[in-house]
């Protein structure tokens, strides 16, 4: 495994982050397809014995229990002060609108209701799932703030937001004395490359740590069209609306990972990933097998030619937004999201 720096943090992750969506009771969230708790951990345990430091997570997942499924493997398997873990948290609920409770209230609340979940006393990284067109994002940094000071938090990343989103923000902390955004966890992949109009500079000028979701595209990087179907592949209608709409064009770039991935010996997962780690700091790769994350890690050591780049590159066109991504409007602040809290309990 191989280790950077999280752009402006003092965190050192590896290259490679597992992300941990697909963990959790199945019976309890958006998705029907995760794993439970005993195979949860010999998931990560196999991770930790691959060297891998960075684990991703959120309280949206699976209604908090991928949280806890992540905390207690964490205790068991590692030292705390070694690791590196990310949390996220959701905007304010119509019903704590109604309530007047404030950004920084409902901030205080996830985090504590997160460290509960983690049995932890602080996260590394605590992430702003998505952004709260109903809260001043006055007030969220000055909640993010707050957190911070009280050491429950080290550091604060952004997912699912635009360039210009990420600038006001940080522009604001740096203003009031606040805690800054140091990661970006956005959509990026070899099929799905938005990000590179603005973000990706940003980031770079800003070094600002890109840490992309949907690194293998659902799985769709990972094999060719037809083959190995997976219980997600078939049941995750998210994924679908993410993808399915530009298979097309998106097959063409697919074929060449294959292409490619047969002349080098190597998997269509390590040619997908290889790529996008010649542009990001550590990709969000999710785990429901022990392949999966031993083919992710072996990613690490595989270095791409400029030649070969340059074909895996080629035939991209311009993709409309999907996803989180396609909600973050002021329209669409009222609907119900895709990220729920279900009948997770938020602390008071």
């Amino acid at each position: 495994m191989k280790y950077t720096k999280l752009g402006n943090a003092d965190l050192h992750v590896s290259r490679i982050c597992m992300g941990c969506m697909g963990f959790g009771d199945s019976g309890r969230g958006q998705h029907s397809w995760t794993v439970d708790e005993e195979h949860t951990r010999e998931i990560i345990k196999r991770g930790l014995e691959l060297g891998v430091n960075f684990y991703d997570t959120a309280i949206a997942y699976q209604s908090g229990t991928s949280e806890q499924y992540v905390g207690r493997a964490l205790r068991d398997f590692a030292k705390r002060d070694e690791m590196v873990v990310a949390t996220k948290f959701l905007p304010r609920t119509p019903e704590e609108i109604e309530q007047g409770i404030s950004g920084q209230q409902h901030i205080e609340n996830m985090i504590n209701t997160s460290l509960k979940n983690l049995g932890m006393d602080y996260v590394d990284l605590y992430i702003y799932h998505m952004w709260d067109w109903q809260t001043p994002i006055e007030d969220i940094m000055d909640g993010l703030n707050r957190i911070v000071k009280a050491g429950k938090v080290r550091y604060i990343g952004i997912s699912n937001c635009f360039a210009w989103q990420i600038a006001k923000a940080n522009a604001l902390a740096e203003k009031e004395g606040f805690a800054k955004f140091v990661s970006i966890q956005g959509h990026y992949n070899l099929i799905f490359r938005e990000e590179e109009r603005e973000m990706v500079p940003y980031c770079r000028e800003e070094n600002i740590a890109l840490t992309p979701y949907s690194a293998l595209a659902s799985g769709r990087l990972s094999r060719l069209p037809g083959q190995g179907g997976t219980k997600r592949a078939e049941e995750d209608a998210y994924a679908k609306f993410k993808y399915d709409t530009t298979a097309a064009q998106d097959n063409v770039i697919i074929a060449r990972v294959a292409e490619l991935a047969e002349k080098r010996g190597v998997t269509m997962t390590e040619v997908s990933l290889a790529w996008l780690l010649t542009r990001v700091t550590s990709p969000v790769v999710g785990a429901t097998k022990l392949s999966h994350i031993e083919g992710a890690v072996k990613a690490v050591e595989l270095e791409l030619t400029e030649e070969e780049l340059a074909c895996l590159e080629e035939p991209y066109v311009p993709h409309p937004l999907a996803g989180v991504m396609a909600q973050n409007k002021p329209a669409a602040a009222k609907e119900k999201h895709v990220w729920s809290t279900g009948d997770q309990k938020i602390g008071r």
